[in-house]
């Protein structure tokens, strides 16, 4: 098979390589398509702890395929389901995965791209918010992670407030179902316009989906006393600094919206593979650019640049 190999920082190889086997419980997917995911961006920019070249397919874990082989020991899953899978080597024509890290797809996505796991991130973001009808909800970043958040909680009757730098990603979020939207500037300016939209009272919910220190400062003032201040960003360029006395007297709930536990994000597919057949979720509006094996590097070019009109990039083999 063909897999792209990232070779060194910056540079990305495609090889021929075998073809991997399922083993007891697995099941090989042959790859239809992978997201790249923005907390890779580090692995293509080069850091003194990785060690390279990266398996082949690596770190390409966002992929949706279809079944063609099936190991000893799986009844669940079967050779032509067409599923989303938690793989680790998708940058590739196949990869293998845990049958029970696998949703078989329901018939009226056949035709659809459907990066699975991203999907489940920004569902489980807003499952573990425990957003409300009513709520308002300042969502601060407006990614792929953000605007899936931000439309889910629109699906709940919340009023969303995005904040964004980036004019095309507030465009996005306005057709997304938010009901205002600010741009992110000087802080100071930010809080003060929410407070003009919330009255005075500020946000029930914050969901910070950046990653940096900036936006977890803002999200935390944009938090009512006794709300929620929603972590969704990967923070992994070092330690954060926190006004702790500022949280305290808020008395506000710090909620860590990461999962590790497989199942959760298999459900989290789940409820996601649902909203897309109901046509909730519209993957046009999210998945905006393409790219074949040869061209990753491109992809993770276009995530580290944010030009206009990028949201999620996602690779074809």
């Amino acid at each position: 098979m063909r897999a792209a190999v990232l070779a060194a920082p910056g540079r990305v190889d495609v090889r021929d390589v075998p073809l991997p086997d399922p083993g007891p419980g697995q099941v090989r997917v042959r790859v239809e398509g992978c997201g790249v995911c923005g907390s890779n961006l580090p692995l293509w920019e080069g850091r003194d702890w990785f060690r390279y070249p990266l398996a082949p397919g690596a770190p390409g874990h966002e992929a949706w395929g279809r079944v063609d082989a099936v190991g000893s020991d799986v009844r669940a899953v079967r050779e032509g389901d067409r599923v989303a899978a938690l793989l680790g080597g998708a940058f590739a024509e196949y990869d293998v995965a845990d049958a029970t890290t696998v949703l078989s797809l329901p018939p009226a996505l056949d035709a659809l791209p459907f990066p699975g796991e991203p999907l489940a991130c920004g569902v489980n973001v807003f499952r573990r918010a425990a957003i409300r009808a009513g709520d308002t909800v300042a969502v601060v970043g407006l990614g792929f992670i953000g605007a899936v958040a931000a439309r889910m909680a629109v699906l709940a009757g919340a009023r969303v407030i995005g904040i964004a730098r980036r004019g095309w990603a507030l465009d996005l979020a306005r057709r997304l179902g938010v009901a205002e939207t600010v741009t992110f500037g000087p802080r100071a300016e930010v809080v003060e316009r929410v407070r003009e939209l919330t009255g005075g009272r500020l946000c029930d919910a914050a969901i910070e989906a950046v990653g940096l220190q900036e936006p977890l400062d803002l999200a935390a003032e944009l938090v009512r006393e006794q709300g929620r201040l929603v972590i969704a960003g990967f923070h992994q360029d070092g330690r954060r600094s926190i006004d702790l006395c500022a949280w305290n007297w808020k008395g506000f709930e710090i909620v860590n919206a990461h999962f590790r536990d497989p199942a959760v994000n298999v459900e989290g597919m789940r409820i996601a593979a649902d909203a897309v057949a109901r046509g909730e979720l519209d993957l046009g509006v999210l998945l905006t650019h393409r790219y074949d094996l040869a061209h990753v590097g491109d992809a993770f070019e276009a995530m580290r640049a944010r030009p206009d009109g990028f949201l999620k990039g996602v690779v074809i083999p």
